[in-house]
């Protein structure tokens, strides 16, 4: 296996591989022209973000500046907003459905490490998917850790960490976040 299929299988892999360090290059290029590009080109500005999230429904709006790893890992529905200073980190698939918000300053991260000292000093790290369902709204400063799931219909409060996965129609909120409320969308 390519050191980009360990990757993707969720599986130990070398991240300073030549391969997968020309695809963070040739993605940093692409989201350091968009987050350097005025909001009067708008039309240039999506040009160079579908370039860097090519796997995207209509209406993606991201406010600059935005950062990943690779973008191709990030499949989004339609209507996606994330509003100043997101951060994907995608290692692994993060899938997010659609009519979703994130806050600005919203981290997600499928990058992790071994607990293990001497396996972590080894360089190697691996990646966990993440899933965000359909009319999530994700508040500001929150984080997403390795291997959520999230529901559909999901309202993450500002500042939360998210550590483990949710059902749908909930209200989550703290560190680490918890079911605070249950949504009655009916």
């Amino acid at each position: 296996m390519s050191e980009k299929e360990k990757m993707l299988a969720g599986e130990m892999y070398n991240p300073s591989d030549p391969d997968l360090a020309k695809e963070r290059h040739n993605v940093r290029l692409l989201f350091h022209k968009f987050n350097s590009l005025s909001e009067l080109d708008l039309e240039e500005r999506q040009k160079v973000l579908y370039q860097i999230i090519p796997n995207s429904g209509e209406n993606l709006f991201v406010e600059p500046p935005f950062h990943c790893d690779y973008g191709s890992n990030i499949k989004a529905g339609n209507n996606l907003f994330m509003n100043f200073n997101c951060c994907i980190l995608d290692v692994a698939e993060v899938t997010i459905g659609d009519n979703c918000m994130f806050g600005p300053h919203v981290q997600i991260y499928t990058a992790t490490h071994p607990l293990e000292f001497k396996a972590r000093n080894s360089g190697k790290e691996l990646g966990k998917a993440i899933s965000i369902g359909h009319n999530v709204w994700i508040g500001g400063n929150a984080t997403i850790c390795p291997g959520v799931s999230l529901g559909n219909n999901v309202v993450v409060g500002s500042g939360a960490v998210v550590t483990k996965s949710f059902p749908d129609n909930v209200v989550i909120a703290g560190n680490p976040a918890k079911i605070i409320k249950t949504i009655d969308n009916d």
